[in-house]
């Protein structure tokens, strides 16, 4: 029987607590900027788009399609694939993809985030819906 894969606990931080604390819980978080409207992640104070402070937690739905992936073949820890996820609000972001078969993947899959646990909070994955 396969050992489970131990992943590394996040390094949190006050102005990421909220989102760590939500990952707790099975929530996905992104902040939204009231200024301009723009979704984005990873979640910080200072909208990326017009600078602007005025942002708001907000909940993903978690759902999204992939943009790019690499399948890494040769790795250590036996192989794995990353890639670009495009969330249903619009932001996207670099992701490992776990739970499926790496060689299925396509661009414009739909996937959806998954939670995998650490010593501290979990991470987010994505996998196919």
């Amino acid at each position: 029987m396969s050992e489970a894969k131990k992943y590394p606990a996040p390094v949190t931080n006050p102005e990421t607590a909220a989102f760590w604390d939500a990952a707790s819980r099975g929530k996905f978080m992104i902040k939204r900027c009231t200024a301009c409207g723009e979704a984005h992640y990873f979640p910080r104070a200072i909208c990326p788009f017009c600078y602007s402070d005025k942002t708001v937690w907000e909940e993903s739905s978690g759902e999204g399609t992939i943009y790019t992936w690499s399948l890494m073949r040769k790795a250590p820890t036996g192989p794995y694939a990353i890639g670009y996820v495009t969330l249903k609000e619009g932001p996207s972001l670099q992701t490992n993809f776990v739970d499926c078969d790496l060689t299925t993947l396509k661009i414009g899959q739909k996937v959806k985030v998954v939670f995998k646990p650490t010593d501290g909070a979990p991470l987010p994955f994505f996998t196919p819906v």
